[in-house]
């Protein structure tokens, strides 16, 4: 996986036809100045341990070791909140290897982290400091949630079960607006299909039907979440990862997207290019899977999700 670059300063094909616009206004006596791109100075992140990166910069994934000197490189195999501030040349204190003096970017998202907490991280930051019209936030969880629900089954039916995800993904849009309602610029995550990962799936084996449970939860908790939201694209920017992962599998995008990268002896933050199953670590195979735990995704997924991120923050009207 390539170390992250900066991306400011590219100019994409809607930043082209805006310019046009703006001659063709400008020949027919219109205004002349260009409405201003979106270019943030500081990122948030909210959320889980997609987003993480812990204080001593790893990730929940394989993380990126020196090949020479063996040591952690925090700032290779990104994961998407990485890759979406590195786009506006934003970093985090916990990964800052080229020590910029005093990043302002801030890491909220924490391993485990369910939406009660979210709203705990949403009340952290407003306790201390304000959201001003150039944070962009990033959202993503929910995950965890869903996981604890599809533990209670089968003592609890699958109809109780289903009202309960939707019932969180209102409560999930109702945070997320009250970003919003704090001025914030936020792109948020829908959570990726939960029934397709290494761990929905061996569950499936032993008790089919698992896997279709698993998803039928994840959809209606990003239904909800998505009907919830303010809808005006002033505030909010969705990236529907539910989709894309889907997308993934169905055309099989990856070399393998039904098994772990990482060894499951091996704590997610643990996890690097030395601690993988044998069939991934075999001639770099690990680049081309789709998910570096039972549930977590891999380095390339995550690159891929901060490409969307990227694109929706680019062509948002915020």
């Amino acid at each position: 996986m390539k170390r992250i670059q900066g991306g400011a300063g590219r100019v994409g094909r809607m930043g082209l036809l805006s310019l046009a616009i703006s001659a063709v206004l400008a020949g027919c006596g219109g205004g002349t100045q260009q409405i201003e791109p979106f270019a943030p100075t500081r990122m948030i992140a909210f959320g889980d341990e997609s987003s993480v990166v812990t204080t001593d910069g790893k990730k929940h994934g394989i993380n990126a070791l020196n090949a020479t000197t063996g040591a952690l490189e925090c700032q290779s195999n990104p994961n998407w909140v990485q890759y979406l501030a590195a786009s506006y040349r934003l970093v985090f204190a916990e990964c800052n290897p080229d020590k910029v003096a005093s990043p302002t970017s801030l890491m909220y998202a924490k391993a485990g982290a369910k939406i009660v907490d979210f709203k705990k991280q949403i009340d952290a930051h407003l306790a201390v400091g304000t959201i001003g019209p150039k944070d962009l936030l990033s959202v993503l969880v929910g995950a965890n949630d869903l996981w604890a629900l599809y533990a209670k089954f089968p003592a609890q039916s699958q109809d109780s079960l289903m009202a309960e995800a939707r019932a969180l993904g209102v409560e999930l849009g109702n945070q997320v607006n009250r970003l919003a309602d704090a001025n914030g610029r936020t792109i948020l995550l829908t959570v990726p299909d939960l029934g397709l990962s290494p761990r929905a799936l061996a569950d499936d084996k032993l008790n089919a039907g698992r896997a279709k449970l698993l998803s039928d939860l994840t959809h209606a908790f990003n239904i909800e979440m998505r009907i919830t939201i303010l809808n005006d694209g002033r505030f909010i920017g969705l990236v529907d990862t539910e989709v894309e992962s889907q997308k993934w599998v169905r055309f099989q995008q990856f070399g393998n997207w039904v098994d772990a990268a990482c060894l499951s002896t091996v704590a997610a933050t643990d996890c690097t290019p030395k601690t993988l199953t044998t069939a991934a670590t075999t001639s770099d195979a690990w680049k081309n899977y789709l998910w570096a735990t039972d549930s977590q995704l891999s380095p390339y997924a995550q690159n891929q999700v901060g490409i969307m991120a990227y694109s929706r923050v680019y062509n948002n009207p915020f």
